[in-house]
């Protein structure tokens, strides 16, 4: 699933594309939107909230869609061919004159009212990226439920928006605890530095290409991806075991040295 960071990027695309411009074709495949019709309204902005991408049109109009798994947007210019995936994965197309925006796989796609705009994204938390970031409030959200897993509760969008599941794998190592360790449970010091390094995290990859957390050439994340090659600090196998609510299983990558303790008996392998 993108997190933030892509999802920014995302945003900024479509929005260079698109604003300030009348849009000149418009075509929403779903069936809900399938007849509504935004040629000659000119698109005002495209704003990122969290995962959540808000394309506002003049006349009080919002697209609001979500990437999900392997949803995208991509631009392309007059003549350039479409390689987003086939035809019948397209789930939006926005034009003007200079660029054309298609939506391809898009599970989250609707037409609101932009004084609606709370309905859709109001239930976030404090957008890592966003001009709303709290700290104090995301660390509050987190430590609402202190006993549920660290790496639950950094995914759970309500408490702070942002955070996928590689950079909720990162943050954990960053802090040296394993992501099954009680949010409550997290030393004071680490709590405090908790959401200063989950933006950070954010803030740094916003504008790069290729996602990096340990400041490295060529070694790009410490633990995501990485199961059973060594630790980038202590050469110990990185593991990797199933994290969830019950309703969705994540892969998790973790150093059973660097981030001591509870973890799951038996990690996948």
């Amino acid at each position: 699933m993108p997190e933030g960071d892509t999802v920014w990027q995302a945003a900024r695309r479509l929005h260079d594309a698109l604003a300030d411009q009348v849009l000149t074709r418009s075509d929403l495949r779903v069936p809900r939107f399938a007849t509504a019709d935004l040629t000659g309204r000119t698109v005002l902005d495209v704003t990122p909230r969290g995962k959540h991408l808000l394309t506002r049109v003049e006349g009080g109009l919002t697209l609001h869609s979500h990437l999900r798994m392997d949803g995208s947007w991509r631009v392309y210019t007059p003549g350039q061919r479409w390689n987003g995936g086939p035809a019948h994965q397209i789930r939006a197309i926005l034009g003007n004159a200079d660029r054309t925006a298609v939506g391809y796989r898009l599970p989250v796609l609707e037409l609101i009212r932009t004084t609606d705009e709370d309905r859709a994204v109001g239930h976030l938390g404090p957008d890592l990226l966003g001009p709303d970031w709290d700290p104090g409030l995301a660390l509050a959200n987190l430590l609402k439920d202190p006993a549920r897993p660290l790496g639950e509760a950094l995914l759970d969008q309500r408490n702070l928006a942002g955070i996928g599941n590689i950079f909720k794998s990162e943050l954990c190592f960053l802090l040296g605890v394993t992501p099954w360790l009680p949010v409550g449970e997290l030393p004071a010091d680490r709590s405090a530095k908790l959401p200063v390094l989950a933006r950070k995290l954010l803030e740094f990859n916003r504008e790069r290409p290729v996602r990096n957390t340990t400041g490295r050439r060529g070694q790009d994340l410490f633990v995501y991806g990485r199961a059973r090659r060594p630790c980038l600090r202590c050469r110990t196998p990185i593991r990797l075991a199933d994290q969830g609510d019950g309703s969705r299983e994540r892969p998790t990558y973790w150093c059973p040295v660097c981030q001591p303790g509870p973890a799951p008996f038996t990690p996948r392998r």
